[in-house]
């Protein structure tokens, strides 16, 4: 997840403020208490802004787990 990891462990850290975890590309809502379809929204409007990408819903409704998400931020900002 190089240089975005950092970034979107802020955002997880400030969105589910009860995990402790690790963050890591393998990741998934399923494990993290908080993570519900709005914490969902709010974590791609969140990553939309911090990495200046836009998801479609399509794109959203594709990713299994963090590190796909990372993927998919570093295949839009090219």
């Amino acid at each position: 997840m190089s240089q975005i990891q950092p970034e979107l462990e802020d955002i997880l850290r400030t969105l589910f403020d009860e995990y402790e975890g690790p963050i890591t590309g393998a990741l998934t809502a399923a494990e993290v208490e908080q993570w519900d379809s709005l914490a969902n929204v709010q974590l791609v409007v969140l990553a939309e802004r911090t990495f200046g990408v836009r998801f479609s819903t399509a794109e959203i409704a594709g990713l299994a787990n963090l590190g796909a998400l990372a993927d998919l931020i570093r295949a839009k900002q090219g």
